[in-house]
């Protein structure tokens, strides 16, 4: 795959606003390691990731090139200890997701998928020889992960997935269907989720790729195309037809979805840190803008219902930016709450769509070129506000805990 030319027309993070998107001066919080892991992120995706994506966004191809440096971060892993991986503060970790997102949401969903899913679910869901086996190579980004939960008939209601594995000695028979696999397609490590047909409770298993390069027999990935928002970051619609994985690749501390519910709760909050990344930089890219777009003779920003509505998009990203910070603080403590978490990836994923649409009306018809960014931001919270649940299923899991009623059917 070659190279995707670099964007000249790319403009690096507004200054004025950016100094005033952090309004509650919410970073000034930060412990020294935090504020270090926030700015080596955010150099890098000023100067690595700002310059190209839009080529690669366009073009609809992950950009490769940005791996090696990327593994250079040590930022890979996140909140992991040990095997490689940096150990964060789930702060730290926050800082991670909103510094890349406030660039490029496709690389932020690769680092979602590989260091808080795939690798989240190893750490989690393995045995310690499973951990030591496959992490540190994660961790360094000589292999890619990937995370097979969500089937074609089964996204919200993934608790119900269809995929089937059968014993057989000491080989399982993997049978089904998955789809929207970030990485699924190229990923070197895949924690797949399948039904164990003799008790009926979800197993974790580790497809893994040869020598070679191969996937075993009867993994088939074919990569969607046609996306609207996420298109650096390739997903896969995956085929699995008798395909057999030793028992010594399936993850020993995964016995139900109870289990698999870990995983997710302990990774929802990465959703809601990259939901304040992209509002922060429409933010950004909508004030830095009305302040030099020149309409009947004033810059549109002396204009009252200008400033009314960036008043107010700066107001939702504050309430963003306040959630994130208590969230990572409740995490820290062993305190967080599956509905708490729910409650702000549903707050953060409305007030993100909110405030990037706010900045692209803005804009008016620059508003649609990659060229300004903003249409990149948009479309990539369309992406947000629907993975790792949808706002609705968001709403059932905060009104099941308000309530003590479940509304799930």
């Amino acid at each position: 795959m070659g190279a995707v030319r670099e964007d000249s027309s790319v403009t690096t993070t507004p200054n004025r606003a950016a100094a005033i998107s952090d309004y509650f001066h919410l970073d000034d919080e930060l412990t020294p390691e935090e504020l270090a892991i926030r700015d080596k992120v955010r150099e890098f995706a000023e100067q690595r990731v700002l310059p190209i994506i839009n080529g690669y966004w366009e073009k609809a191809e992950f950009p490769y090139e940005l791996l090696p440096p990327l593994a250079e971060l040590g930022i890979i892993g996140t909140t992991i200890q040990g095997y490689g991986c940096p150990g964060m503060s789930r702060k730290a970790a926050g800082m991670v997701a909103r510094e890349m997102a406030r660039a490029d949401g496709s690389i932020n969903t690769f680092l979602g998928v590989h260091s808080n899913l795939c690798m989240g679910a190893l750490n989690l869901l393995g045995s310690a020889e499973q951990r030591q086996r496959w992490l540190p190579a994660l961790a360094g980004l000589e292999t890619t992960g990937a995370f097979a939960l969500t089937e074609p008939d089964h996204g919200s209601d993934s608790v119900a997935l269809e995929t089937s594995a059968r014993r057989g000695g000491d080989t399982w028979v993997i049978d089904g269907h998955k789809r929207w696999i970030g990485n699924g397609h190229a990923a070197d490590v895949v924690v797949l989720f399948a039904r164990n047909t003799e008790d009926g409770e979800v197993s974790a298993f580790v497809v893994e790729k040869d020598g070679n390069g191969n996937h075993p027999a009867g993994y088939n990935p074919t990569v969607i195309t046609g996306k609207i928002g996420k298109r650096a970051i390739l997903q896969a619609d995956i085929v699995i037809e008798n395909m057999r994985i030793p028992e010594a690749d399936r993850l020993e501390n995964c016995r139900s979805f109870a289990d698999v519910s870990r995983v997710l709760q302990a990774t929802r909050g990465g959703a809601a840190w990259e939901a304040v990344g992209h509002a922060m930089a429409c933010f950004e890219i909508a004030a830095d803008y009305a302040a030099e777009r020149v309409q009947f003779g004033n810059p549109i920003a002396g204009y009252q219902l200008v400033q009314s509505r960036l008043a107010n998009m700066l107001s939702e990203l504050t309430a963003m930016q306040l959630m994130c910070n208590r969230m990572a603080e409740l995490a820290d403590k062993g305190a967080l709450t599956n509905a708490m978490a729910s409650m702000v990836k549903m707050a953060t994923a409305q007030k993100g769509k909110w405030i990037c649409s706010e900045a692209r009306d803005l804009l008016a018809g620059n508003g649609l070129l990659l060229e300004n960014h903003v249409a990149r931001h948009l479309t990539d919270m369309e992406v947000v506000s629907t993975y790792e649940g949808t706002d609705s299923i968001q709403a059932l899991l905060v009104g099941r805990d308000i309530t003590g009623i479940s509304a799930f059917h």
